[in-house]
């Protein structure tokens, strides 16, 4: 058994902002937490100390990628587009390759403030198509990228058969994606195994898309996988996805999904941008959650999630970086608010009656949309796991703010990276904005990408 006692001066409890708080741990998980307590014999937090968050939505592989997109190749780029330099770069990738950019990723996503990563993971097979000799092979890989890096991972191995709605044939850039239903029950098995005795990490269900797999697989994959693990898929990204699935079924996707399949807490409905009235109002009714990834959504040209209608129905939503264009969780708060302030020209857009300080709100839904689509329990609570992060103390508009106002300040003023030190499972992964296998993970990262893009 491992224990350990921490003392918080400042600390964001579920309840709210407390004072002299002594926070207790027992194998990884917070026993007790004592508010008006004294330091004593615990190690001391300088500064405030908030929950981290889970980061829903990942590919880690497509990192290696940022910012190589952002050359017009032609007057109409789209996400479609965008998706051929992926494929192109998707076929130089060897597992060696994704386990390299995913440790580079993860320490990054600690810095930032994230403790536990949903990884979308659809790359699976040989560049020719054919299977590894360990069918997880990719995903193995991610596992022990997470492991070094110290971050908890939500896997989501992703059934990918199809090219389009109605079974169309996949291209020859999705080769690697390709699987059928049971061949997919095998492989989730497989991934199954490799978690197993691992407590950070979580195994979920993941369908690519509507357009990527059968009525059939969804519900075969469905019936063989009963327990209550989580369900990803992407869904109303983009304005052509809607209209195909229109011209497929004569629903729009959420509508089809809601209909056909039936929502509930354990879906994730990843982007969901383009909604009518009624599909807003039956995924917020459902209790499933929204996957908002602004920066990516943005940097796609995806189109603005209608977060002020959706949040006053009383919907459930999260954040994840995606593409990863962006690993900074204060830029995709910022931007899902900014975005919805440009559309209806107003301020102050995300909001409830009970708690009107922008920055809190977004911070308290991003963390419960990101517990109920990660199947994990982050939060300074007692039963919960410890994690936590201390920002910088010693930064002037954390050092002079009321507790009240940290949190606007910290996502709305500050650009430059406050969070000094970061907790998983009660044990120091950061620590004054430095972790351990950094040098080693940038060295390895670097070679990579002066290797990969000589190639695409």
């Amino acid at each position: 058994m491992s224990s350990q006692v921490y003392f918080a001066e400042q600390a964001l409890l579920q309840q709210g902002w407390a004072q002299n708080v002594r926070i207790e741990v027992l194998d990884g998980v917070i026993l007790r937490i004592v508010q008006n307590s004294h330091a004593q014999d615990a190690t001391v937090l300088s500064g405030p100390t908030l929950p981290t968050l889970a980061n829903l939505h990942s590919h880690a592989f497509q990192r290696a990628m940022a910012g190589m997109a952002e050359v017009s190749l032609k007057a109409n780029d789209s996400f479609w587009s965008w998706r051929e330099l992926m494929y192109r770069m998707v076929g130089q990738l060897s597992p060696d390759d994704v386990r390299i950019i995913a440790t580079q990723l993860y320490i990054d996503l600690l810095k930032a403030g994230y403790s536990q990563v949903a990884e979308f993971n659809y790359l699976h097979h040989q560049q020719n198509g054919q299977a590894y000799a360990q069918l997880n092979e990719v995903s193995q890989q991610l596992l022990d990228a997470a492991d070094t890096a110290g971050v908890g991972l939500t896997l989501l191995p992703v059934l990918y058969s199809y090219s389009g709605f109605g079974g169309q044939l996949p291209n020859a850039g999705q080769a690697r994606f390709i699987n059928g239903s049971e061949q997919y029950l095998a492989l989730h098995q497989a991934c199954e195994q490799s978690i197993a005795g691992k407590p950070l990490h979580q195994l979920g269900i993941c369908f690519h898309s509507l357009r990527a797999v059968s009525p059939e697989q969804i519900k075969r994959v469905m019936a063989a996988l009963r327990s209550p693990m989580p369900i990803h898929i992407h869904i109303a990204e983009q304005q052509k996805e809607v209209a195909d699935c229109l011209a497929w079924s004569g629903q729009r996707p959420v509508q089809w999904l809601a209909n056909e399949i039936g929502l509930d807490e354990r879906w994730c409905l990843v982007h969901a941008t383009h909604l009518s009235e009624q599909e807003m109002l039956t995924l917020a009714r459902s209790q499933a959650v929204a996957g908002l990834c602004p920066s990516t959504e943005a940097n796609l040209g995806d189109g603005i999630f209608p977060a002020a209608d959706y949040i006053r129905a009383q919907g459930r939503w999260g954040i994840g970086s995606d593409s990863h264009v962006s690993l900074s969780l204060v830029e995709e708060l910022r931007s899902l608010e900014y975005g919805q302030r440009l559309r209806d020209q107003q301020r102050n857009r995300l909001y409830s009656q009970s708690q009107n300080h922008v920055g809190d709100f977004l911070f308290e839904q991003a963390r419960l949309g990101g517990n109920q689509a990660t199947q994990v329990q982050l939060g300074l609570a007692e039963g919960h796991r410890a994690d936590f992060m201390v920002l910088d103390h010693q930064h002037p508009f954390i050092a002079a703010s009321k507790p009240q106002d940290i949190l606007n300040r910290w996502l709305f003023a500050c650009n430059e990276n406050l969070i000094r030190h970061v907790y998983v499972a009660g044990k120091p992964v950061i620590c004054d904005f430095q972790h351990p296998q950094q040098q080693a993970a940038r060295t390895e990262f670097t070679a990579l990408l002066s290797r990969l893009f000589k190639a695409v």
